[in-house]
């Protein structure tokens, strides 16, 4: 089921924990007829574990916090400059599999890249987006009665260097990649998480949205 409408707040820089703890309650929360929202962000310095996380993929966090989340997948880094998009989306009712929903979420970020002039691919074996072999943009989502919450991470403008106090994603020596380094002249934060909010809304198949700036969720 597609032509649903959605909800795009745009929430500028936002605790981890804060922006986790609102996404649990919106889920909790909603109902049938809730409207879809996805919520563009960027956070302090945090490393985050997923469910499955193994604690010798986090090698020296040093003075970076950890916070164990519930979401998919193992440790990754998010800080200022990376864009984060959390998608608060009714699955079921926009008929979609997990392997689909991710499938998009995948396709959005290639067809962003290729806005950009930069070649990426997905991995079938590894969720996220690459760019030359390097990881670009993380995934890592959760299903909740057929709602899901997390999303994506993608690497913009940011200091890369913490992504070696870790094994990104559980991959010992992936390297990380940022469209700052892969394009000509300076990067807008606010036109790459535009362009970002219209792949998602094309591949996901909505027929309207609405953006919120400085909208506070909690």
């Amino acid at each position: 089921m597609s032509g649903s409408s959605l909800v795009v707040r745009e929430l500028g820089l936002v605790d981890y924990r804060i922006a986790w703890q609102a996404m649990q309650l919106f889920t909790n929360e909603r109902l049938p007829d809730t409207v879809d929202e996805i919520w563009s962000l960027q956070h302090p310095r945090v490393f985050t574990q997923g469910q499955a996380g193994k604690p010798e993929h986090l090698l020296l966090p040093g003075d970076i916090p950890v916070v164990q989340a519930d979401r998919g997948g193992q440790v990754t880094y998010h800080g200022p400059g990376q864009l984060v998009c959390y998608l608060m989306l009714d699955v079921r009712r926009l008929g979609f599999g997990v392997r689909e929903l991710v499938s998009r979420i995948e396709l959005s970020l290639i067809d962003l890249l290729a806005s950009y002039g930069v070649d990426a691919l997905a991995k079938p074996d590894a969720p996220g987006v690459y760019v030359n072999g390097a990881k670009i943009a993380s995934l890592g989502l959760r299903i909740r009665n057929g709602r899901s919450f997390h999303g994506l991470a993608l690497n913009v403008d940011m200091d890369l260097e913490p992504f070696g106090r870790i094994n990104p994603c559980g991959y010992a020596g992936m390297r990380m990649t940022q469209l700052a380094d892969l394009v000509a002249g300076p990067i807008a934060f606010a036109e790459v998480s535009a362009r970002m909010r219209e792949q998602l809304v094309k591949h996901l198949g909505y027929a309207q949205q609405q953006t919120l700036t400085d909208v506070a969720i909690c």
